[in-house]
């Protein structure tokens, strides 16, 4: 749910039940948008690995994929 800064701040104890039980809630002002999530989802959005990581140590192996450049002339084009 999207929620307007000043509606939040006379809420906030209905913002954080939602952000605990439905899930992350957004708050905005102007055009800035911040979220309140619980502790669970935060942990959880902290175990994701970047991409980098993820291909380096959790990633299918590589091992054996030919990376050889095909050095081959291109086609001919007529321009």
């Amino acid at each position: 749910m999207t929620w307007q800064l000043s509606v939040a701040k006379n809420k906030f104890s209905e913002v954080f039940e939602r952000a605990c039980s439905e899930g992350p809630q957004e708050i905005t002002r102007r055009n800035e948008r911040v979220f309140v999530i619980s502790e669970k989802e935060y942990h959880h959005l902290k175990k994701v690995p970047d991409f980098k990581d993820f291909l380096l140590h959790q990633g299918p192996s590589l091992k054996g994929l030919d990376l050889s450049r095909d050095r081959s002339t291109a086609r001919d084009i007529k321009l």
